[in-house]
């Protein structure tokens, strides 16, 4: 008897149904082809376990299972439940009329149990695409797939219970969730809240403007100036996640089997990804053997924070041009290729030089003449090239850290913010390629940012006499548009560019030394 069951393959973010056929003839053997993996041939023995262990058993006949399409690889243990039912329902030992309308994914422990994986969320998108009735997954997926209306989730914890429930014994629960309850209750939600933050209000203010158009930012600073923890509350004051941004979010951290346990599977924070300077290009980037997203992916639509930059492998650090440039990582290998998402604001920090002292107000610089240069080229040019702007941070005064006064909130902030983004969303709406400041091509430079003659004279002046490379200029048009935005200002005026001269300060000629 033949009998076909579904399952899906995730490649990137996206997932390619898999037609599992199971047929039983005459004869005694075991055949599966269709380019399974290891840990799918290995399915066999955990299948044939569990299926004991329950009552049930692999007929000793000729199986053949063909996993269709077999140009597409198939990887990892999620095919055990789809490859189980199959055989079961083709032996009759269950009833199969309702086999082939849900998807069935997830992988056997030897007793039964029903385990996790990877991607609930892009297969649920598809099967409902797909016209799929509904979907059976771990009980520990089903509120990540419950995410998608319009398709019925069912959540099973043993084999035992799909068993019964295609023998018509028993119902299987769905997960209950107000997705929209859920949503908005998290958008409000603040860890880190800069009303903590005494002093730095000149960083507050760079940050601000950072988040407003969308800016990667770098702070320069001696240790314990308050860098990591500035960067920390970076994301208290990014718009909230659109729901779209949140789903694209979530499909991310589902592929690579991290979207925790919130209790909704929905991430509604903007992520904040701080990988340890020790990190390899392909675990920063994305990639590998089985290809699976990088901490640049898995901070779209948040913050990647490098600390201590100049720490970071030169090589892992220029793999990131590409990707802040395209905003998107294509890793390809020999049969495909595959894209992910990577739209993430990089904030950097690190101390001035190798002691940590340069410029320090108090405290006197150790490092040796032509130190502090080579510390800094250990940054490729390139790579600064995208950041718009250059802070630097000095270590707050006794005087300030004893003040009782409270700092403005991150609420407060964000406001501001999101008023300035919603200019810059009219602005672009037009623009599929641009939804902020940041992203502005040279082209759009001309169009938005034409400068009166007073601020052209101050722009001119400033490059001259500060050194600044030619680099600098475009940064510092974006910069002011932002600051322009903020201010709720169509024009840019010389308060704007003094403003954002100021934030070029690796650019200025003899600012190492």
């Amino acid at each position: 008897m033949l009998v076909k069951t579904y399952g899906y393959a995730v490649q990137g973010i996206n997932a390619t149904k898999v037609t599992v056929e199971v047929n039983i003839g005459t004869g005694m053997n075991f055949f599966m082809v269709g380019l399974p993996d290891s840990a799918v041939k290995e399915s066999q023995q955990r299948i044939d376990t569990a299926l004991k262990q329950n009552g049930y058993k692999i007929p000793g006949k000729l199986i053949t299972v063909n996993m269709a399409p077999a140009d597409i690889r198939k990887e990892g243990s999620a095919y055990d439940l789809t490859i189980g039912i199959g055989i079961l329902a083709a032996s009759d030992q269950i009833k199969a009329e309702k086999v082939s309308d849900y998807v069935i994914m997830g992988e056997l422990a030897l007793d039964g149990e029903i385990r996790p994986i990877k991607g609930a969320l892009p297969i649920a998108i598809k099967a409902k695409q797909d016209g799929f009735r509904g979907i059976i997954l771990p009980s520990a997926n089903a509120n990540e797939a419950a995410v998608v209306e319009g398709l019925e989730v069912l959540m099973a914890s043993t084999l035992k219970e799909v068993i019964d429930f295609y023998n018509g014994d028993a119902q299987l629960a769905q997960p209950t969730i107000d997705l929209n309850t859920v949503f908005l209750n998290n958008l409000s939600h603040i860890e880190f809240d800069f009303a903590d933050v005494k002093g730095q209000e000149n960083i507050k203010r760079a940050l601000e403007i950072a988040a407003s158009g969308g800016h990667n930012v770098i702070l320069i600073g001696p240790p314990g100036a308050g860098k990591t923890m500035l960067s920390k509350r970076l994301p208290s004051i990014l718009p909230p996640l659109t729901i779209d941004e949140a789903l694209e979010t979530t499909k991310i951290h589902s592929v690579a089997g991290r979207t925790g346990k919130n209790g909704a599977g929905l991430i509604t924070q903007r992520p904040f990804r701080s990988p340890h300077h020790t990190i390899s290009d392909v675990a920063l980037v994305g990639g590998g053997n089985n290809p699976q997203p990088g901490e640049i992916s898995l901070a779209h639509n948040g913050v990647l924070f490098l600390d201590e930059l100049p720490e970071f492998k030169r090589t892992v650090l220029e793999v990131m041009r590409q990707p802040l440039e395209d905003r998107v990582v294509n890793i390809s290998r020999a049969k495909f290729s595959v894209d992910y998402p990577a739209s993430f604001m990089l904030v950097a920090s690190m101390n001035p030089c190798p002691c940590g002292f340069y410029n320090h107000p108090e405290k006197e610089c150790v490092c040796a003449p032509g130190v502090v240069q080579k510390y800094l080229n250990k940054i490729s040019g390139p790579l600064l090239d995208r950041i718009d702007l250059h802070v630097e941070v000095t270590p707050v005064p006794f005087s300030e850290l004893s003040r009782e006064q409270v700092s403005e909130k991150s609420e407060e902030i964000r406001n501001r913010v999101i008023n300035a983004r919603l200019i810059q969303s009219q602005r672009y709406s037009e623009s599929k390629q641009v939804h902020c400041n940041a992203q502005m091509r040279t082209s759009d430079l001309k169009l938005f940012c034409k400068l009166t003659e007073a601020g052209n004279t101050l722009l001119k002046n400033a490059m001259e006499r500060l050194g600044l490379s030619a680099r600098a200029y475009d940064r510092i048009l974006k910069v002011a548009r932002t600051i322009a935005d903020l201010d709720t200002s169509a024009n840019i005026e010389t308060a704007h560019i003094a403003e954002a001269i100021q934030y070029r300060s690796l650019d200025r000629e003899g600012w190492a030394g």
